[in-house]
């Protein structure tokens, strides 16, 4: 292996002792070796994790590793964690993340309120607010009172002037560019169609925004908790979305437009759906909703997840979102049962069960918890987010 004069070292790709990343042998890439040795910080937790160690997990030289904790210390966001007994020579010093060295903020902009939460470096969320909102209320007024809900948020025991947040991460319902932060036609609201969420909102509150689909934020968020594997998450709330998690990384498409879930046809004369086609997963599972008939809304839903499954042979359904999570017990049953239904049917991998249904961590804050990982997650090395 080839080696800087820096001493940094590896090739994209490869990978070290317990199947962590190596570093990359490029200098205008040392901020991804940095990210590496973050994210093992991370890991870490409390106990910390030597010097030695971090070299060992991700392939760089001891003297690559001494120059990043080094800057991460002068930076404030590392710090010494004590000393461990070593098998020779002077006991090790030990590092840990400084979770309260940065914050990010996570908002979820659905179409009747704004949730938004402060978040530290491990995740962990510090503050939170929520607000009603109209989403077709137009552009001045929904800017206004997002900026408003972010702009309260407050670190415990600060003014809230003392350090500006890394940015702001915005969830919405889609369809979006995720890349340009520019809405599409969200569905109900055509208005927003070629809005540029982003500038507006960054040049409102002078820090870097990223915004994507509430789904996939919320998906972002279950993968970065340790959430493991290929699976979907599906929110339903005002609306019906998925975020789809394939081999640990959010898959959003060649558009950004994976994961439009609500609107796939499985009634062709059924009722007509706010997107303009007629018997969508949406409308069917919101009207069985509104009529108060939950085994319904369960299993239409569960329709949805079947077809899913067996386009994607994934290992795990999650379901979140507020009208779940007002009646979990019966959606995970509902939808358990035709998932389980299609597996007797095709008598393929799962067994009698099928695909797992679980709702998933977080409840109603978790859309607005992955999307402050948006910003957090590149940190830590996350290329997904």
């Amino acid at each position: 292996m080839n080696r800087t004069n820096d001493g940094i070292g590896g090739a994209y790709g490869a990978h070290g002792v317990h199947g962590a990343p190596l570093g990359v042998n490029l200098l205008a890439l040392r901020s991804h070796n940095t990210a590496l040795v973050l994210d093992l910080l991370r890991t870490a937790g409390a106990e910390g994790i030597s010097r030695l160690e971090l070299a060992e997990r991700t392939g760089l030289t001891p003297q690559a590793v001494s120059k990043i904790t080094t800057r991460l210390r002068a930076d404030g966001l590392a710090a010494e964690a004590g000393r461990r007994a070593s098998t020779g020579g002077k006991p090790r010093t030990v590092l840990r993340l400084v979770p309260e060295a940065g914050h990010a903020v996570g908002v979820h902009l659905d179409r009747d309120e704004v949730r938004a939460v402060l978040v530290d470096l491990d995740g962990t969320v510090v503050d939170r607010r929520r607000a009603p909102l109209d989403l077709g209320a137009g552009e001045t007024a929904v800017l206004a009172r997002v900026a408003g809900v972010v702009e309260a948020l407050r670190v415990p025991g600060t003014t809230g002037a003392d350090r500006a947040p890394l940015g702001v991460g915005v969830a919405l319902p889609g369809p979006l560019d995720h890349e340009k932060g520019v809405l599409h036609r969200v569905t109900g609201f055509p208005e927003w169609d070629g809005f540029p969420l982003r500038d507006a909102l960054a040049r409102r509150l002078g820090v870097p925004v990223v915004v994507d689909k509430d789904t996939n934020a919320a998906a972002l968020g279950l993968a970065v908790g340790g959430e493991g594997g290929s699976f979907a998450y599906l929110h339903l709330g005002t609306g019906l979305g998925a975020g789809l998690v394939m081999g640990g990384s959010v898959y959003r498409g060649a558009r950004t437009g994976a994961g439009e879930f609500g609107h796939q046809v499985i009634q062709l004369d059924g009722r007509l759906c706010t997107c303009g086609a007629r018997g969508c997963v949406e409308v069917l599972c919101l009207d069985a909703v509104a009529r108060g008939d939950l085994a319904e809304a369960a299993r239409v839903l569960g329709a949805g997840a079947a077809n899913l499954v067996g386009l994607l042979d994934i290992d795990l359904v999650l379901l979140g979102g507020r009208t779940v999570a007002a009646a979990p017990e019966a959606f995970v049953r509902g939808v358990g049962a035709v998932l389980a239904a299609r597996a007797r049917r095709e008598g393929g991998g799962g067994g009698d069960g099928g695909v797992p249904v679980r709702v998933a961590p977080g409840g109603v804050q978790g859309v607005a918890e992955g999307a402050a990982q948006l910003l957090l997650a590149p940190l830590f090395g996350r290329g997904d987010a």
